[in-house]
């Protein structure tokens, strides 16, 4: 008889491999891994360029987990500004840490400082000047050197402070959004608060909303990652069973194969048949524990993507990239922290899938 094609090694889905990599290599569009203006948040809490999003429109799912996306009327997801912010934070430190040259945004010679609240490079005369005019203001410029000599987290936690968000009022658009309003449920500064009657003195102070935002997400993120260990025994329980499946498979092919070369040549044709209801069997068993598998690996695979996102929004995270993006990333975050991995007495039991062709073996 001919023999049947083997399982592929590729056929049940791994876990991600843990090789470490540069930390801020996730800021990346996770379908291309390139750097992009317009990342996408998809619920499933990965990352996308729009270009990728718009790719994967027709497929309906994303490229890395396999989840479904909204459909295709518009885009789906929201801004991923956190990811966006660090990608532009970070190439103004590439530029620092390996441009031959450096140049004064202002008259064009060889620059010395980099401010973090004008996002500019400065010549020493043009320092001496922006130091003079705008002290009052606590603009901060450093020595590109010290700069250099630091590491891009330093630079990146240094050029947080310097992103505060102002009143979107004309009148006062240069007051800072000091305040978060219960009512309307976003923040106001200072003049908004004290004259608009519609905000009704249901306030509390920005940094409070912030913070307890921020102890939201690091509460769900620790729930998952207590979950997490759940998800990842039914993940390994799968693939055990999905190895005693194909030791189930073996071990009967071989059963069978010495009982019928006992008989005589007019059992041949019973020989195939059995042989034809193992491997039916066997395929039926590995469809259905890979499904299964392949719903953990994306569910886990989201939970990494949660995790990473959380921790990379407390570290890095500007108060507005907060106040946008938590009420999305929560929501995505508390739908995973529903999700329940399946029973282990729920799982297949590979060697009663061979029941049947024993009882006619037997039979022989």
């Amino acid at each position: 008889p001919s023999q049947p094609a083997a399982l592929p090694p590729s056929f049940f889905p791994s876990l991600p491999s843990k090789v470490s990599e540069d930390e801020f290599q996730s800021v990346l569009c996770e379908g291309c891994r390139q750097e992009s203006p317009t990342l996408k948040l998809l619920p499933c809490l990965h990352t996308l360029c729009l270009p990728c999003v718009s790719e994967r429109k027709a497929a309906g799912q994303c490229p890395v987990c396999q989840t479904a996306v909204p459909p295709a009327s518009g885009v789906p997801g929201m801004d991923n500004k956190l990811f966006s912010n660090l990608q532009a934070r970070l190439s103004i430190y590439k530029k620092i840490l390996h441009a031959a040259h450096l140049f004064c945004d202002n008259c064009k010679t060889e620059a010395e400082f980099w401010c973090r609240e004008c996002k500019e490079f400065l010549c020493t005369k043009c320092f001496e000047a922006h130091q003079r005019y705008l002290k009052k203001d606590n603009h901060e410029a450093k020595r590109v050197a010290v700069i250099r000599a630091g590491s891009a987290k330093d630079f990146l936690e240094g050029t947080r402070k310097a992103n505060n968000f102002f009143c979107s009022n004309v009148a006062h658009e240069n007051q800072t959004l000091s305040i978060y309003c219960k009512k309307c449920c976003k923040a106001v500064c200072c003049v908004c608060a004290l004259l608009d009657s519609k905000h009704g003195g249901q306030h509390c102070d920005i940094n409070s909303e912030i913070q307890q935002r921020q102890d939201e997400l690091a509460a769900l993120s620790q729930d998952l990652k207590k979950k997490r260990s759940s998800f990842e025994v039914a993940h390994e329980a799968l693939q055990s069973k999905a190895a005693h499946l194909e030791q189930a498979r073996s071990k009967t092919r071989q059963e069978v194969r010495q009982r019928v070369e006992q008989l005589v040549q007019l059992l041949r044709r019973e020989e195939e048949e059995l042989l034809a209801l193992v491997e039916k069997r066997w395929e039926q068993g590995c469809h259905a524990l890979a499904g299964e598998l392949r719903r953990l690996d994306n569910v886990l695979r989201r939970m990494e993507a949660g995790e990473r996102l959380v921790q990379k929004m407390r570290l890095y995270g500007t108060d507005r990239e907060v106040m946008d993006m938590q009420p999305f990333i929560k929501a995505s975050l508390e739908e995973l922290r529903r999700l329940q991995p399946p029973a282990a007495g729920g799982l297949a039991q590979p060697d009663r899938d061979f029941d049947e062709c024993r009882a006619r073996l037997q039979a022989l």
